[in-house]
């Protein structure tokens, strides 16, 4: 059962959102850390420090095609007055260079990404030389092929060079004993990247959450399927998918099971074996056919002691009917989300989306909020007692926010409109054009 203290036995007694919410994340637990491969860890949450274990770059190289020189030895190098010098080998990436040697007067042909020779201080890019082929400065295409690899003659240098130019000194990215990454960071790309660049084959970290995405009702059609009367397209189990993966965990959408309290049942029972995190919508009001009620009031009670999921009127709009608790032998977290399609998705944002990263074990939970002046052309009404969450558009470049459709919990395509919610608190009935508002933002 879930965590928070009994609420009273009136069947008409509210929840605020915030002792919701309190009570999911009293009982959501971040899953155990696992060892993950590179690619496999994307997305994932660092448990540990990371500590650089070798400095990058590991050595001095050249960022650029060239020759690796003396610095003396072009000094005062111009197109009239080239310096000349023997070519005295070739330096390619991953080459090693221990038995070639830049002494006066010589220059090592080097690539980008090669060792800097011994005796070399500097990189002349080949642009600024005849690329040893005696024909003056290469220009255009040119510049990108050397004299033949191998080839032994003379390079002439066109520009002079100062020390280090063109060298990417070792250490310059990170040095051993540096950290790398802290433990907390969700890696995305670029911190793979370093990873790998560090000699990182595995890492330590949390696994994306697998949600289970879930709609009821027999009235349910799948999309690219004909409607019969009184049909209509499945989209909650879209969305909530979506917004699920957005939020970062693996999210699997099953299709929908119709109004059969057993049929529901079985089937949550089958996909417990991939959830850490289930989320229904729809059947959860007092209507005569709200089948997740009916089939998840008392699962559990009896074989998982401490189980089980308790159902709720909380006092918001939309979204007043939830659900929440856990079932079967791991007691895995269940969320039983209204079936309007706002309703759904607004419970979405303030109930799994959290969920989902305390799963994770992020500290930071909740989408942003700031402050915005309402652009509207009247007064916005609200239920008393209420907490009211409107959609809306934010205007970042003036700080203003604007109405986007009705209060209806059923209007989807403005809800596709929409990048932020707007808050309007419990004890608040009417809103006035221009006056400061909170407001969630979505994207």
């Amino acid at each position: 059962m879930s965590s928070a203290a009994p609420r009273p036995a009136d069947q008409d007694d509210l929840w605020s959102v915030d002792e919701h919410l309190e009570d999911i994340l009293a009982t959501v637990r971040p899953l155990e850390p696992i060892e993950l491969q590179l690619l496999d860890a994307q997305g994932c949450v660092l448990v540990e420090d990371v500590t650089v274990p070798v400095s990058l770059p590991p050595f001095d190289n050249s960022s650029m095609d060239g020759y690796a020189v003396r610095v003396a030895d072009v000094a005062g190098a111009s197109e009239e007055f080239p310096a000349v010098l023997d070519v005295v080998g070739d330096v390619a990436a991953g080459q090693a260079v221990d038995l070639l040697h830049v002494g006066p007067g010589q220059a090592a042909r080097i690539m980008t990404g090669a060792p800097l020779p011994p005796g070399a201080e500097t990189v002349v890019p080949v642009e600024w030389t005849d690329g040893g082929l005696g024909e003056g400065p290469v220009t255009g295409m040119r510049a990108r092929s050397l004299a033949p690899e191998g080839a032994e003659g003379h390079v002439h240098v066109y520009r002079s060079a100062e020390a280090r130019a063109h060298v990417r000194a070792q250490g310059s990215d990170v040095r051993a004993g540096d950290r790398a990454l802290d433990a907390g960071t969700v890696l995305g790309p670029p911190q793979i990247a370093l990873l790998a660049a560090i000699g990182r084959g595995t890492v330590r970290v949390r696994p994306r959450p697998r949600v289970v995405v879930m709609s009821t009702g027999s009235e349910l059609v799948q999309p690219d399927e004909s409607l019969g009367t009184g049909q209509i397209y499945d989209s909650n189990s879209f969305a909530l998918t979506a917004a699920a993966r957005d939020a970062g965990a693996i999210a699997y959408r099953v299709g929908a099971v119709a109004d059969d309290a057993e049929t529901l049942r079985s089937t949550i029972e089958d996909q417990l074996v991939r959830a850490d995190l289930m989320v229904t919508t729809g059947g959860v009001s007092v209507g005569a056919y709200d089948v997740v009620k009916e089939a998840l009031t008392s699962v559990g009670d009896e074989d998982e002691p401490g189980s089980g999921v308790d159902f709720r009127k909380l006092a918001m709009q939309p979204g007043k009917p939830q659900g929440f608790g856990t079932i079967g032998p791991d007691h895995t977290p269940l969320l039983a989300l209204p079936g309007n399609p706002v309703s759904s998705y607004v419970s979405f944002e303030l109930f799994v989306r959290p969920a989902i990263r305390a799963l994770m074990g992020l500290d930071d939970l909740h989408r942003p909020r700031t402050r915005a002046t309402l652009r509207a052309d009247k007064a916005l009404s609200s239920p008393k007692g209420r907490r009211q969450f409107l959609r809306g558009a934010y205007a970042d470049g003036d700080g203003t926010v604007a109405p986007v459709g009705g209060a209806g919990s059923h209007l989807v395509a403005a809800l596709a409109q929409a990048d932020a919610l707007i808050v309007v608190p419990e004890d608040v009935e009417s809103v006035e054009p221009g006056t400061e508002v909170e407001v969630v933002l979505l994207g």
